[in-house]
């Protein structure tokens, strides 16, 4: 029987196909995970909040670089409810080149890092509903 013909409680039928006229999809574990791009973030603000599609645009790329240049500066930030980036210092340290074998040193340099809050984490866990007109 080919496949678009199956029950859809078949397990042979593979995930629902994405909705994209409703701009859904099923929450099921796969090994894609959908992005939410900056594009996507400046036409929500513009869906939920009525501001122009510059004024959206706008308004995420100056949130982006205020991020941006706090984390250029060596300082943190922290955004209650979602979690915080942190600017760490890794020290020096002896390396190996995995297709030679040779010792290679690297160099101590600042990484960001990202640590999400408790309530982020429960949300995403499905502990807790998320709270307000979330999608």
């Amino acid at each position: 029987m080919p496949s678009d013909t199956l029950p859809p409680d078949d397990p042979e039928a593979g995930p629902p196909a994405l909705d994209k006229a409703a701009g859904t999809s099923p929450i099921l574990p796969s090994i894609e995970t959908p992005t939410l791009t900056k594009a996507e973030l400046a036409e929500l603000l513009f869906d939920r909040l009525g501001l122009n599609k510059r004024e959206s645009k706008d308004m995420v790329e100056a949130f982006f670089d205020i991020v941006h240049g706090t984390l250029v500066e060596g300082r943190d930030v922290k955004l209650s409810g979602f979690g915080n980036f942190n600017i760490r210092r890794k020290a020096p340290r002896p390396g190996r080149n995995p297709r030679t074998g040779e010792s290679i040193p690297i160099k101590a340099r600042n990484v960001v890092t990202f640590h999400a809050s408790h309530k982020l984490k429960s949300i995403v866990q499905g502990d807790t509903p998320p709270e307000g007109d979330f999608e």
